[in-house]
């Protein structure tokens, strides 16, 4: 549990959490002290305002009334009023007090402060005075500053309390959504470490709601995705040549040793070696094939990358293999291209060579009087090539395994290939983001690309 609190307290969502808290806590402490102080001073104004008014009402009497009648005034005020909140002070020149309900004092003129004790009033309290000279007398009002420190005490109290709910929600929430966070974070390192661990099978979990971890883990999920492709794929290919490179390299082991026995016994052995150079060369080009491969995988030709159009490139493989199929016996056509040209960033000779590839494989493994064609269709979504024959097709289940290195339908052993071309076509399409699929045509197989729109060019 301490440790695990450890980890929470030294992971990055805390810390900014824990910042980006005490920033706002901040934030509102000082807003909270301004707020305050714009409220004292508006109260003590209030305050100021109420003593000059009620001043100005006592004062204005003495204009209208009679010496004697004025004292009265004043004394009625006086008796009206707790001297606890409201003082009324009237004083002759002599200094002799004439009305009030407060001990004598003295106080310069305009406002000031006095505490209660001081002018006979209980309590501590402060009391606002105005003081001035009336009709050769000398006036003196006050208000106690009891309601304006009682609001200033609520509001204050307010404030506090309002800092600590504040205090509390910002350290409480900043720590759950952190350890939320930090959760997630240990589900990616959990995962990566099951993957360096040897378990490419192992993914991130994903929240589902869209944010920016989420956007992380899906895309190392799809790195994910694809390492464990390439590991597979470096697994069936070790396999897959342990497995049928073992019989050309036999077969080559054994025509050199019957060279060698033919040569111990002075026979002539030029046939051999020659049978044994064509081995060589076929081993030779399946290394190299798996070679270009894997730097087509790895994107080194994307440096190549230029404008081609893509109905050029399958009309000149239309026009060049038309005469090999009609050797064969069979009929190649381009059936349908767009009037416009159809324009993708690619790699003009490895494009061919796709399109080579899948008319080749057409013309290699269907019978006589079969019928290939190639199409070129222009839409909203890209362009679409189609390389399709009614010969006998592939079976469903060994549609997807056909694009694996050296994998050889059973039906196609007997022929010459290394099981090698679809691989290749693969290889190429994905590196020039190119969906490829594979369809019954019912009789026969239909093989459909599609350049995305974003790729033209």
């Amino acid at each position: 549990m301490l440790k695990k609190n450890w980890r929470l307290w030294r992971s990055t969502p805390f810390r900014l959490a824990l910042a980006f808290g005490l920033l706002f806590i901040l934030a509102f402490m000082v807003a909270d002290i301004i707020t305050y102080q714009l409220l004292k001073r508006d109260l003590a104004e209030a305050l100021d305002d109420s003593v000059r008014d009620t001043y100005s009402v006592v004062a204005s009497a003495s204009s209208s009334e009679e010496a004697e009648d004025f004292v009265a005034s004043v004394a009625t005020y006086a008796r009206l009023n707790n001297p606890e909140d409201s003082i009324f002070l009237l004083v002759n020149e002599k200094g002799e007090r004439l009305a009030g309900n407060v001990s004598l004092f003295t106080a310069k003129d305009g406002l000031s402060t006095v505490q209660a004790g001081d002018i006979g009033v209980k309590g501590d309290d402060r009391i606002r005075i105005q003081a001035g000279t009336v009709s050769g007398n000398r006036l003196i009002v006050g208000e106690s500053y009891s309601d304006t420190d009682d609001l200033e005490r609520i509001a204050l109290m307010s404030f506090v309390w309002a800092s600590g709910v504040i205090v509390i929600l910002a350290c409480g929430g900043g720590a759950f959504f952190a350890a939320r966070a930090q959760r997630r974070l240990d589900g990616i390192e959990r995962a990566m470490s099951d993957v360096s661990g040897g378990d490419l099978a192992r993914r991130i979990p994903l929240e589902g709601n869209g944010d920016d971890i989420d956007v992380v883990a899906t895309h190392m999920n799809q790195a994910l995705d694809r390492l464990s492709a390439l590991v597979e794929g470096m697994r069936q290919v070790s396999a897959d040549i342990a497995h049928d490179l073992k019989t050309p390299l036999n077969r080559l082991k054994m025509t050199v040793e019957q060279a060698i026995d033919q040569g111990g016994r002075g026979e002539d052995v030029q046939t051999l070696l020659i049978d044994a150079r064509e081995e060589s060369d076929r081993i030779n080009a399946t290394f190299e094939a798996l070679l270009r491969i894997s730097q087509i995988e790895a994107g080194a030709r994307k440096a190549r990358f230029r404008p081609v159009d893509i109905s050029d490139i399958m009309g000149s493989v239309a026009e060049i293999y038309s005469s090999v199929a009609e050797d064969n016996g069979q009929s190649l056509d381009f059936t349908t291209r767009p009037a416009s040209p159809c324009m993708v960033n690619g790699d003009r000779e490895l494009l061919t060579q796709l399109f080579v590839n899948l008319v080749e494989n057409a013309i290699n493994h269907c019978p006589p009087m079969t019928r290939i064609t190639l199409a070129l269709r222009a839409d909203d979504d890209g362009f679409s090539a189609d390389v399709s024959d009614d010969g006998p097709g592939i079976p469903e289940a060994e549609r997807e395994l056909v694009f694996r290195r050296l994998y050889r339908l059973d039906k196609s052993r007997t022929t010459t290939g290394s099981g090698l071309g679809l691989s290749l076509v693969k290889a190429i399409a994905d590196l020039h983001a190119a969906d490829i699929t594979l369809a019954d045509r019912h009789p026969g197989l239909g093989v459909t690309l599609l350049f995305p729109a974003q790729y033209q060019g």
